[in-house]
């Protein structure tokens, strides 16, 4: 791969999201777990109003669940916010961890990202769009270790920061799962283009007939004090064990 080819695509088309702007770890912390299966575009207005609301790790510490939670609302996975928060107060106790792998909900990705993007640190975060790239160039598949050392061989002094943005944004605009545009790729040549159809769906389930929805319903509802969803029942023991909700002495559920 030409990896300058790569970085002087990125700067002519690098989508201006918000946390591209920013060093501070706490901010690139919210913007990483906000978009945890989540695409770009609909997590900005979302880190928007987190960030004006709980603008660093000790307002995060110390903020009520429901305002946690009312500000997560329509993200889905509901207790990303909870693991955030208990990162926060980490943070707000110990300082930021050498490890952060160390700080709940953050996983080798996640820290990754955060080191590279805060503090220059020379490592190859590889998310999904990552793998996607790295596996497609290939041809074949290969276990996430091999694709972690492939990337981390990739990474040019000094600039781990802008190699693993220009690589994510490849992934996410041009290397699509799906159609994807192999003549805009800045790094085609010598990419195998090894790129399945994926599988047809057969009596794929809709997303509101998910559990996953059913949770958001049922957190919105007790967020604005509205009748909860029908079929609420099916899923309130994994709320209340996700530490989401609790119970009232007469079996309601609340928020914490």
């Amino acid at each position: 791969m030409d990896v300058d080819e790569l970085l002087g695509w990125y700067e002519r088309v690098r989508r201006p999201l918000p946390w591209r702007a920013t060093r501070d770890p706490y901010a690139l912390l919210v913007s990483e777990v906000m978009l945890q299966q989540t695409q770009a575009l609909r997590v900005v207005p979302y880190y928007e109003r987190w960030l004006s609301e709980l603008p660093d790790a000790r307002s995060l510490a110390d903020a009520p669940t429901r305002l946690v939670l009312s500000l997560w609302s329509g993200l889905g996975y509901n207790r990303r916010a909870l693991s955030l928060q208990r990162a926060a107060v980490h943070v707000s106790e110990h300082g930021w961890p050498s490890d952060l792998t160390d700080l709940p909900g953050v996983g080798p990705y996640t820290a990754a990202a955060v080191a590279s993007f805060a503090w220059d640190v020379q490592v190859a975060a590889v998310d999904t769009n990552v793998r996607r790239v790295l596996t497609r160039r290939d041809g074949r598949a290969r276990s996430p270790r091999e694709l972690a050392a492939a990337a981390q061989a990739l990474v040019p002094p000094g600039q781990a920061a802008t190699f693993n943005q220009a690589m994510m944004e490849l992934g996410a605009t041009v290397c699509r799962p799906r159609n994807p545009s192999c003549p805009a790729c800045p790094v085609s040549r010598g990419c195998g283009r090894v790129i399945e159809s994926p599988a047809k769906r057969v009596g794929a389930v809709r997303f509101e007939d998910t559990d996953r929805y059913l949770r958001g319903r049922v957190i919105a509802a007790l967020l604005d004090g509205s009748a909860l969803p029908d079929s609420a029942e099916r899923v309130l023991e994994g709320l209340q064990r996700d530490g989401l909700i609790e119970l009232d002495p007469d079996g309601r559920p609340k928020l914490p």
